[in-house]
């Protein structure tokens, strides 16, 4: 598998053989789809393609498989789950009044009833910073665990395939419809040793790669779409679409390979993101991203080694500007994963002290948080870096990362680590603070928490990606996206904004605070000390889920490299930083341009970057993949693409009634308790 593979024309000649009626015999098909460059190894059937493992790809297969769909689920890494397991952030980022209602997804609710059923409680490691820290590897096989019991539930089944990456699309001639797709699934050479021995950054590209390489075994899987087999034994394609695909990788790279229009970055000041650090735009600073690690307080103190990058990424490292969090029992109970019982009455932070035997996750601003900023060392590679690097070429996709970036974001984690136990230096509080505290241990092995054996995640904590362009709709000429001036409790009277906004931008701001009275101010020209702003989040039509979180920033940094001696964080990047009020996601944030078949969940739906900020965390997920599971479903049962659920907003849209009605029988809200355009009173739901 994987060697003398014959390369091929990658022609599609699918337009031309649809019937009149618009359904491809399927022989037809299989014979034209012939694929994509290569010849493959296997081939594999379904109705959904969901590209990404994370929540969002987990919490759209559990959606679609209890609907009866065959789901193909794909992962670069052998654990599903995202955040909660791969990028090891198993600490559920809650917002109080939501959490305290219980208003969630159905599949969320179930996630955290069966947490605290496999410990006994909710919180087996008593962390601060929520209430509910959990080992990573639990949270798998618990997601495992749900996806099959879906799939019998709803008699779908699931084809799950992890160490698995899109390599090629293939499309219908038109090029409105993504129709056949190539991935790469790896596994160990022989004689090698197993998967997550060696950091992501050693072996991406080599995944990404067709060859069988001395580490990687590749067998090639041709994907296409599920036929419908008629009673009279022939075979024909669901119309108008022959299947549906979800984007729900962590950086949006099905949404680059596909080249949608996308942002990534800062987007430019303007009325509905006025809170932008750049006047123009900036798509290489990202907020940062993090390799996490779990670490075990010992009783006796540890010999440890210095890596040999170390010096490298010292004077990046520091508790934090706020005095109160310079304690290693606060940093270790921030997100501390297992505190055994029994457990010390002295406390920290509202929770007991750590004591030898509990094991703490790291996730620390200046500590393993990596934030390059510059075209230099940005993470995600643009469209521009990607044409000139020929990832956009047939068969040159390689990920659409950068791999040295990567691994400084590796190392970084590795050498705070070392900083934690080690050194007496601190970035942000100067000397005199910082001690060494070597009684931890790194965690470390293919049975740890982390399931590898170096110890760090086996994917970053991604915080934002690329983000789709929506497309144009009323009142978006430009295309659709949730902006800033949707969720923000910002107080825009502030001189930042009288300043940084030239007078008719500024009063156009205020426009689009004023609610119910936004007619009646444009027609009057009210001058905006004047405008009563509305205490509500944007209420949108066609909302599929719900999202609530702070605008929170890891901004990037002012200059490369990220950890250089002296370096600050982007000027002005955390104007926004603060409450949100308790949003909706749009089924328009959903649906990208030019292609019908494929929709977005998870962290690349068309929002600002601003915006991101509060539309990244758990829930959001979960929320946003039970959207597009659901949408999908729904539009192969009902014979329509997405957009058509729209494309007569703000006009009423029978569908999308029968839709949301669906997703909310289901469990899955659209909306929060009392929303309306009349109810202001939200105060009780401030996120802190």
């Amino acid at each position: 598998m994987g060697i003398n593979r014959i390369r091929v024309s990658v022609v599609s000649l699918l337009g031309s053989l649809f019937t009149a009626a618009g359904t491809l015999p399927y022989g037809a098909w299989a014979q034209s789809a012939q694929p994509l460059g290569i010849t493959p190894d296997t081939m594999e059937e379904c109705e959904l393609l969901i590209v990404g493992g994370g929540l969002s790809g987990v919490s759209a297969a559990y959606e679609s498989l209890q609907m009866g769909r065959t789901v193909c689920m794909t992962e670069l890494t052998d654990w599903m789950g995202g955040q909660l397991t791969s990028q090891g952030t198993s600490a559920l980022d809650e917002v109080r009044q939501q959490r305290a209602l219980l208003y969630y997804p159905k599949g969320y609710l179930e996630f955290r009833q069966l947490i605290e059923q496999h410990y006994g409680r909710l919180n087996p490691g008593d962390c601060w910073v929520s209430l509910s820290c959990f080992f990573p590897d639990d949270a798998e096989t618990i997601l495992q665990d749900m996806l099959n019991n879906a799939a019998r539930r709803g008699r779908g089944t699931l084809k799950w395939f992890p160490s698995t990456i899109i390599k090629e699309l293939e499309y219908n001639a038109e090029g409105n419809q993504i129709v056949g797709a190539i991935a790469i699934q790896h596994s160990p050479a022989p004689g090698t040793p197993p998967l997550n021995t060696e950091p992501l950054s050693a072996f991406i590209e080599d995944a990404y790669s067709y060859d069988d390489s001395a580490r990687l075994t590749k067998t090639v899987i041709q994907f296409a779409p599920q036929p419908i087999r008629n009673r009279d034994g022939s075979t024909t394609l669901p119309d108008p679409a022959p299947w549906y695909m979800i984007e729900a990788t962590e950086t949006g790279e099905l949404i680059a390979l596909a080249d949608v229009p996308y942002r990534v970055g800062l987007d430019a000041r303007s009325p509905v993101n006025p809170s932008s650090a750049s006047a123009t735009g900036d798509p290489y600073c990202t907020q940062g991203f993090t390799y996490t690690f779990a670490m075990e307080r010992t009783e006796e103190a540890l010999e440890h080694e210095q890596p040999p990058f170390y010096e490298r990424y010292r004077p990046y490292y520091g508790y934090d500007p706020n005095p109160r969090l310079a304690d290693i029992d606060v940093v270790f109970t921030y997100r501390r994963l297992w505190s055994p019982e029994p457990r010390e009455s002295d406390r920290v932070f509202g929770v007991t002290r750590p004591k030898p035997g509990d094991i703490s996750m790291q996730n620390w601003v200046w500590g393993n948080d990596y934030r390059p900023g510059t075209a230099a060392d940005n993470l995600i590679f643009t469209r521009e870096q990607l044409q000139a690097l020929g990832q956009l070429e047939p068969g040159g996709w390689l990920g659409g990362l950068r791999t040295e970036t990567l691994q400084a974001g590796e190392e970084l984690a590795l050498g705070f680590f070392y900083w934690i136990v080690a050194d007496d230096t601190d970035s942000q509080l100067g000397e005199g603070v910082k001690e060494p505290h070597p009684n931890h241990r790194l965690l470390t092995g293919l049975e740890s928490p982390m399931g590898t054996e170096h110890g760090l995640s086996k994917f970053p904590y991604i915080r934002e990606g690329r983000r789709i362009i929506g497309r144009p709709a009323y009142g978006y000429s430009q295309g659709f996206a949730i902006n800033e001036i949707d969720i923000s409790w910002v107080d825009y009277n502030q001189e930042f904004y009288q300043t940084n906004l030239v007078p008719r931008d500024y009063q156009t701001l205020w426009y689009g605070l004023a609610g119910l009275e936004t007619t009646s101010a444009i027609r009057n020209q009210t001058p905006p000390d004047q405008i009563q702003r509305r205490t509500r989040s944007a209420i949108f039509p066609d909302a599929v889920g719900i999202a609530q979180y702070a605008i929170d920033f890891h901004p990037c940094m002012e200059f490369s490299p990220a950890e250089a001696p002296g370096n600050v964080e982007r000027v002005d990047s955390r104007q926004a930083h603060g409450r949100a009020y308790p949003g909706q996601i749009p089924l328009s944030a959903m649906i990208p341009q030019r292609l019908d078949n494929l929709l977005v969940a998870g962290k690349s739906i068309a929002t600002s970057h601003i915006a991101a900020a509060a539309y990244r965390v758990h829930s959001f997920e979960w929320s946003a993949g039970a959207a597009a599971g659901t949408t999908a479903s729904f539009a192969l049962s009902e014979g329509l693409m997405p957009y058509q659920l729209i494309d007569n907003l703000p006009r009423m849209e029978p569908k999308l009634m029968e839709l949301q009605a669906l997703l909310r029988r289901n469990g899955n809200p659209t909306e929060f308790p009392d929303t309306s355009i009349f109810n202001e009173e939200w105060e009780e739901w401030a996120p802190w």
